[in-house]
């Protein structure tokens, strides 16, 4: 027994030295750290605010070191940027912003996203400014209404900044007086941490930078980082397409025009699907951007237009109004002074001159069809050649079309003579003599 005690105690202390080992074995076999890598090259919009958001959540529960963001827009909604900033700022994981490729911006909400995040970083050639979010419902309003947004968004992205220590007083700027710098200028006010060519250049910068994730400082190991591209899903992009102002109006104005279709020629049955369908895609992309409702009764208006033209003839005055009315309230349709949640008139002019001329083309075809002499029934009859079968005067028979009537004339007729309707009552036509010409 004794001698055994010795080898005994010797495999303890090595099941031992291999319990502690093996922790620090795996640590050092964990690999580089791994980073989520998106992109944003469009308007914030309500879906974009969605698929950040998404994406940050997920980089926490993979076990992602931290996440990227390559920035490029224009701007977008107040709402949406206020989400993206929200989830920035409470996520699991270091979230860096990167205003790239050269020739990008971050204008408007761009500016409160990149301030937002754990690190910022620009692209040579970049800059960022000009921050008036958007708010839902139109950019319009009082002097009063305007400057209490201003006030509030002054104070929000002061209050971001603070919690990243960059520069409150150039981000006030940017709201209140559409302050707008470039990349260089950014660093040097200390609205950015680096200047950085590319991703791998900007994390070997941060490796070693002292971030707060939540309520926990943390020491930025990111060099020899491996990215990991998380590419738009289908259904993002989707909404993404529909959220476009251009997209929204061309869908607006095809499911109209397919009801109004429908509706004039019952049981055509595909014009009133797509239209359907369009015009609920449509009214799903106006809820996602700053619309003007009286923009949208003014179209809905110029519809009702047209279709008074059809039955109550104006000689054109009704289309002429209702062109108008299509034409202002596609105008004022996106109300925002930022142009990338607007319709592009390039967009805008072709679309609603293809429609304008749908809509005359459509009630010239209607006007011209109810003005046409009618060949079947009773109206149908009037005018119609034929030929006495008997002689005809209080009574007697013609053939009309084909048809044997029973018919009267003012003047005594003969056998087998030419003669025109000129009246039908009931199942009797009155006749008269028609001049060989």
């Amino acid at each position: 027994m004794k001698k055994t005690l010795p080898g005994r105690l010797l495999r303890i202390l090595l099941l031992l030295l291999i319990a502690f080992a093996l922790p620090c074995s795996l640590g050092a076999a964990a690999g580089p750290p791994v980073f989520h890598v998106i992109s944003i090259n469009d308007a914030i919009t309500t879906p974009a605010a969605e698929y950040i958001t998404q994406n940050i959540s997920e980089a926490g529960k993979e076990g992602a070191y931290g996440m990227i963001i390559l920035l490029d827009t224009p701007g977008g909604l107040d709402l949406s940027m206020r989400d993206i900033a929200k989830g920035i700022l409470n996520a699991p994981v270091p979230v860096f912003v990167y205003v790239s490729p050269s020739g990008a911006r971050a204008a408007s909400a761009g500016v409160i996203i990149t301030v937002a995040a754990h690190v910022a970083g620009m692209a040579p050639g970049t800059n960022i400014g000009a921050a008036h979010p958007v708010g839902l419902g139109g950019g319009g309003g009082d002097k009063t209404m305007m400057e209490k947004v201003a006030n509030d968004a002054a104070a929000y992205v002061r209050s971001i900044a603070k919690i990243r220590g960059r520069n409150e007083e150039w981000v006030e700027k940017a709201v209140r007086i559409s302050a707008s710098i470039t990349a260089e200028e950014a660093l040097k006010n200390g609205v950015i941490d680096y200047v950085a060519t590319d991703v791998p250049q900007l994390l070997k910068l941060a490796d070693g930078k002292e971030v707060l994730v939540g309520d926990q400082k943390m020491i930025l190991k990111t060099a020899g980082a491996i990215l990991k591209e998380r590419k738009m899903g289908l259904r993002h992009r989707i909404l993404t397409t529909l959220s476009d102002p251009n997209i929204a109006y061309i869908f607006l104005l095809v499911g109209l025009a397919g009801l109004y279709f429908e509706f004039s020629t019952p049981g055509a049955i595909l014009p009133g699907v797509v239209g359907g369908i369009s015009l609920i895609m449509a009214f799903f992309a106006m809820q996602t951007l700053p619309v003007n409702y009286a923009a949208v009764l003014l179209i809905l208006f110029g519809i009702v237009l047209f279709i008074a033209e059809i039955k109550a003839v104006s000689h054109g005055i009704l289309t002429v109004g209702g062109i108008v009315s299509l034409a202002v309230g596609s105008l004022m349709l996106f109300d925002s002074p930022d142009p990338s949640l607007r319709v592009s008139l390039t967009v805008l002019i072709p679309t609603l001159t293809i429609i304008s001329l749908f809509f005359i083309g459509f009630i010239s075809l209607v006007i011209k069809a109810q003005m046409r002499k009618k060949h079947t029934g009773k109206e149908g009859m009037i005018g119609a050649i034929g030929k006495t079968v008997t002689k005809v005067h209080e009574e007697g028979t013609v053939m009309v079309k084909g048809e044997y009537w029973a018919a009267s004339s003012d003047t005594p007729l003969a056998e087998g003579t030419r003669v025109r309707v000129v009246r039908i009552d009931n199942l009797k036509v009155e006749i008269e003599r028609q001049e060989q010409k």
